[in-house]
């Protein structure tokens, strides 16, 4: 394949004036005399801050092509190979000169910030390293360092480091500092080219403004790496050994082992195996390093492989793993968490600069990663990879992955009842934001997707890879559920198919995926290609719902597969093509149309033999995008289907005995329990929702304790939006109780808008009174 062209636009002339004073006398008087210049970016939606979708992240992000300048606008362009393709919004702004800048004005306190750039490579393929002037205010408060030699790889996969090749990718990387106090809001941070010896251009993406807190003090009773270990937190000696020594004696003595402020150098993996190691924050406690000879070891924290035994009860929080993986080498160890860890937690680490954030090989159970920061990688964000159950990835914001951003891949041992919930997943630059190889029961939700650079889609479900089939119960099965994503500018080129893949897609290439797939609740902005697709194989089982399409380069749907799929209210606007649907499948493909469609369908469908051209707009709107960035819904947090809605809610009742008040009912403990007064039926708990939910299931519960005997009760369930005017929701009807089945009773409801939830109960077989452990509530 020949090299794409050259993806950079010609210059604008932006503030020559400003440019030519800062080029002749290199101050900010210059700059301060001339009137402001501006990028004037295309507006494009931002994946970060949507609310109540997405990773809650702790920083304020600025684009820079919206920021004051004097630089060069490159972008929009979402070809692969260019350099604008890989910059969040597809946009951003390129210095080539001393004096040019990019100035960010503070819309709340910081004291810290990291940004995104791109320096070109050197002719070797090694990378090199330059600085930039970072300015407050107009004063020098540091240079700080910036390198490509994180970036830039070449030719097919699993690609190389040898500039002579085709294919150049992976453009960009990030760098962190603290800026020494707090700086109000209103404070402009600039970065400004010095000089260009080292570098002839520094692309500017974009920076995140944050409030880094205080260093976390060592947790009472703990072990400390450096006083109790030697471990040097200078980064100087090789430490190693001294923190594996603290691990094991943490594990030994039942105590946390802390990481104090520090950078220390690791060259192999530690591993933890029933034992908690936390650090003072990522940005003060940070592990890094790699053995000077034997690449292929380099720092990580690893739970022991499966067919070791694995690890188990490891908790991991509070620091950072920065690595210096260059280059991707598959068979290398060489992420920043693997192994397997079962009923384990990973919570706010900052992952960069290795080759996967996490790569978890099982059989493995319960392991969640929640609040963290995955940057920078090779290859994916995280992979549960081969027999992981009931674990979770949330609240985990991903950008610059070289291969899928968060993925489940069940290979030959079925991986079970995993959650992606509450993430943000950017620029993965091969392959797919989020995706489920495979997998039984699984949920992809309240996430955002956007800026896929190629070879994928934003959200992909597919029977594909090695190990992914039904006769090893690996294949995907039991019910996927996908609900209240966002999706921006998600799907791109495959540039071995030679055609666009889309923002979200299925595959049946193993075998059918013949499986129930809910796509609900969902927004796909500004398609690169195709909003919805399938190819390989067949797939059926598919169910629209309540999902909005703002834009896409060539069409609304993309069948080239056969199967079959359901679509209710689902709406599309602004469609490249004349013609919404490419299907060249015919009636091997069964639509089935529900209420409340608009946009999408045609009969008959266009089967063009070619593939357009995709128009991007970087907006959803043809012509140019809006005039400011849209924001996107929903208004209000969404709801999480596994959540009780109930729990620690308030709570009334008709009556109580002794010491069993309402209260004990939405505790969230089963133990406990409210009793109502004795002979006297009816009775009622009401528990307020806090909002109007689509409640579609109650579970009631009573103490799973054998000494209570199985009973029958006899109740109704009713709802208000007002907690005045209740409307019966399930008749009255008799439910039973048996311990040797937990004592729990489980209520279908059909989804009806309710705030105010009530049980009433007329009769109990085993007590002359109501009586309710737990009352719990959900919308899924």
């Amino acid at each position: 394949m020949t090299a794409p062209p050259n993806g950079r636009s010609p210059r604008r002339t932006l503030a020559a004036t400003v440019s030519m004073a800062l080029a002749a006398a290199g101050t900010l008087v210059a700059v301060a005399l001339a009137p402001e210049a501006h990028a004037a970016g295309v507006p494009a939606p931002s994946p970060v801050g949507i609310s109540g979708r997405g990773a809650s992240v702790p920083f304020k992000e600025q684009e820079a092509e919206y920021a004051a300048t004097n630089g060069t606008l490159i972008g929009p362009d979402r070809l692969y190979g260019h350099l604008p393709s890989e910059a969040s919004g597809r946009q951003a702004v390129t210095l080539d000169a001393p004096g040019e800048y990019v100035e960010f004005t503070l819309t709340a306190p910081a004291n810290a910030m990291s940004f995104r750039y791109s320096l070109p490579d050197n002719a070797a393929g090694t990378g090199r390293d330059a600085s930039l002037d970072l300015k407050i205010d107009g004063n020098q408060l540091k240079s700080v360092p910036v390198t490509s030699k994180y970036g830039w790889y070449y030719g097919g996969y699993p690609f190389n480091n040898n500039p002579g090749d085709s294919n150049p990718h992976h453009f960009y990387d990030e760098t962190r500092t603290l800026l020494g106090s707090t700086l109000p809001t209103g404070t402009k941070v600039r970065l400004q080219v010095s000089s260009t010896s080292a570098s002839p251009t520094f692309t500017i993406d974009l920076a995140d403004f944050e409030q880094v807190g205080a260093p976390v003090g060592k947790p009472s009773g703990a072990l400390d790496v450096v006083s109790d270990f030697g471990a040097d937190p200078t980064g100087a000696a090789d430490s190693t050994a001294k923190i594996q020594a603290a691990v094991d004696a943490g594990k030994a003595q039942g105590r946390a082992v802390y990481l104090p402020q520090g950078t220390f150098q690791v060259r192999d993996h530690i591993v933890v195996d029933q034992v908690t190691l936390a650090g003072a924050g990522p940005w003060y406690s940070v592990l890094t390093g790699r053995d000077p000879v034997n690449r292929a070891k380099a720092v990580g924290v690893y739970g022991k492989y499966a067919n070791q035994g694995g690890s188990k009860n490891v908790t991991l929080k509070d620091f950072a793993i920065i690595g210096d993986i260059r280059e991707r080498v598959d068979d290398d160890q060489v992420n920043a968490i693997g192994g397997a860890l079962s009923n384990s937690t990973v919570d706010n680490v900052w992952l960069q600069h290795t080759k996967c954030g996490a790569w978890l090989d099982g059989p493995m159970d319960n392991f969640t990663l929640k609040n963290s920061r995955i940057l920078d990688q090779t290859a994916d964000g995280v992979n549960f990879h081969m027999g992981v159950t009931n674990s979770t990835v949330t609240n985990t914001f991903v950008r610059n992955t070289g291969d899928d951003g968060l993925a489940m891949w069940a290979e030959n041992i079925p991986n079970v009842k995993n959650k992606f919930t509450y993430n943000t997943v950017i620029l993965p630059v091969l392959a797919n934001n989020i995706v489920t190889y495979g997998g039984k029961d699984i949920t992809i939700s309240d996430n955002v997707m956007a800026d896929t650079v190629t070879n994928g889609g934003g959200l992909h479900v597919a029977n594909r890879y090695p190990g992914v089939n039904s006769g090893q119960g690996t294949a995907v099965s039991g019910t996927t559920t996908a609900a209240r994503n966002t999706l921006i500018r998600a799907g791109n080129s495959d540039y071995n198919w030679q055609f666009g893949v889309g923002a979200v897609w299925f595959s049946g290439l193993n075998e059918a995926l013949d499986a129930t797939v809910n796509i609900t609740d969902t927004e796909i902005l500004d398609s690169s290609y195709a909003a919805i697709m399938n190819i390989e194989g067949a797939t059926k089982g598919l169910h629209f719902e309540n999902v909005r399409i703002d834009g896409t380069g060539t069409y609304a749907l993309q069948i080239q597969a056969p199967g079959n799929a359901s679509f209710t209210n689902v709406t599309a606007t602004h469609i490249a093509q004349s013609n919404p649907i490419h299907n060249c499948v015919g009636s091997g493909f069964v639509i089935t149309r529900g209420t409340g469609n608009s946009g999408w369908y045609a009969d008959p469908p266009a089967c063009t033999g070619t593939w357009p051209d995709p128009k991007w707009t970087n907006g959803g709107v043809p012509g140019g995008g809006p005039t400011t960035p849209p924001t996107d819904p929903p208004t209000g947090p969404p709801t999480d289907p596994t959540l009780n809605l109930a729990k620690g809610r308030p709570v009334t009742e008709t009556s109580h005995t002794d010491v069993y008040p309402a209260t004990k009912a939405v505790d969230g403990d089963a133990n406990t329990y409210w009793e109502s007064a004795n002979n006297a039926f009816p009775q009622s708990l009401t528990v307020d929702l806090g909002a109007a939910k689509a409640v579609k299931r109650v579970v009631l519960k009573l103490p799973p304790a054998t000494a209570w005997a199985t009973r029958t009760q006899t109740l109704s369930v009713l709802g208000s939006t007002d907690n005045s005017t209740f409307t019966t929701l399930k008749p009255s009807a008799g439910y039973t109780f048996d311990p040797s089945s937990g004592n729990t009773a489980t209520i279908s409801l059909g989804g009806t808008a309710t705030r105010y939830l009530r049980v009433t109960v007329t009769g109990n077989t085993g007590w002359p009174a109501a009586q309710l452990s737990e009352l719990e509530a959900y919308t899924g």
